[in-house]
């Protein structure tokens, strides 16, 4: 039955104000949802390295339980180029809404500062830290069929052909090139770099002979379970528990070569506070989910949910340490 109309005057006004305010509703399909709302649509998660990579591992073991946690797809892609700038520009650029998301190699965010004359984006003022991922570790890695097996050895080898042998890189300025330069520098040794657009083509290249060694931030391990490669050192201060094996640098007679940096969650600036709380609580419980503490630990590296605040100090003692570092080595990325 057709509703009647109301006869006040007064009521009918309000009557009509309220259907006006109905069809307005109606008539703004695309408004964006509320803090309290989201997500509403799928979440894309921007990769700024290859698959393959560290940050890819580590960006696709958090992907899929997110994703649960949400209620909504976290969908991933590669944006590659230029040592991980490419990548940190998109989300820079993109709406701070929470529908996008970086998952970033720590040195693009530590390192990258201070490598290159200019970036289009600044680290601090573009971007919100959401959440710490997993704290990376560097490994000396050399092809099996160098004819050595051991630190030692290789060293010797190194020393006996100066600048005649190669080594890879994810890309100049990245922390494997500079965890190489410190390592030679400590060392008395001298190599020629070969940098490329993240560390799988380079694995690849070394795994077809092109490249004699790199250091690795744990993709390579499979290749070194296979037996391509050998480990011969990380550049942690303490021995990783899941590689006892492996010796430290610092055991092996070289200090101060720690090369660590912290894969990482970011936001666009100006991202509401109650997304990034919610996202950094999802990532936090995510990182302690067996599955995805193993996949890390496959790198070598270590989960390590943390606070916002928490993690944005540590960022800030890495940005700090690293400048040192690029200025005792004139690095250069342009």
């Amino acid at each position: 039955m057709p509703a009647i109309p109301p006869t006040n005057p007064i009521s009918r006004r309000l009557a009509l104000l309220a259907a006006a305010g109905t069809l307005c509703l109606v008539a703004v399909p695309g408004a964006q949802a509320q803090p309290g709302d989201w997500p509403v649509k799928p979440v894309r998660m921007i990769v700024n390295f290859p698959p393959g990579s560290s940050p890819d591992i580590v960006g696709r073991a958090v992907a899929q339980p997110l994703s649960q946690a949400l209620g909504q797809q976290v969908v991933i892609e590669n944006r590659t180029g230029a040592g991980g700038i490419v990548g940190v520009e998109a989300v820079a650029r993109a709406p701070a809404d929470g529908y996008t998301i970086l998952m970033t190699a720590g040195s693009t965010m530590s390192i990258g500062p201070h490598v290159y004359s200019k970036l289009p984006y600044d680290p601090v003022k573009d971007l919100a830290p959401v959440a710490a991922a997993a704290r990376i570790e560097n490994y000396l890695v050399i092809r099996a069929d160098l004819g050595v097996k051991t630190y030692a050895e290789f060293v010797a080898l190194l020393r006996a052909n100066p600048g005649k042998f190669t080594y890879g890189s994810a890309g100049s300025g990245t922390s494997l090139h500079i965890a190489a330069e410190m390592w030679l520098s400590a060392a008395g040794l001298k190599a020629v770099h070969v940098p490329y657009k993240g560390s799988a083509p380079a694995i690849k290249d070394m795994l077809g002979g092109h490249v004699d060694f790199m250091w690795d931030s744990g993709s390579a391990f499979p290749l070194i379970k296979a037996g391509k490669f050998l480990a011969l050192a990380v550049s942690s201060p303490q021995r990783v528990p899941m590689y006892p094996d492996i010796p430290t640098l610092e055991e092996l007679g070289l200090r101060n070569v720690d090369s660590g940096t912290t894969h990482s969650f970011y936001a666009p600036a100006g991202t509401p506070q109650p997304i990034l709380d919610r996202l950094n609580r999802e990532i936090n419980r995510t990182l302690t989910l067996p599955q995805v503490v193993s996949q890390i630990q496959t790198l070598g590296a270590q989960a390590t949910p943390m606070s916002i605040e928490a993690f944005r100090t540590l960022m800030a003692s890495d940005s700090k340490r690293y400048a040192a570092v690029v200025r005792q080595f004139g690095i250069k990325a342009d």
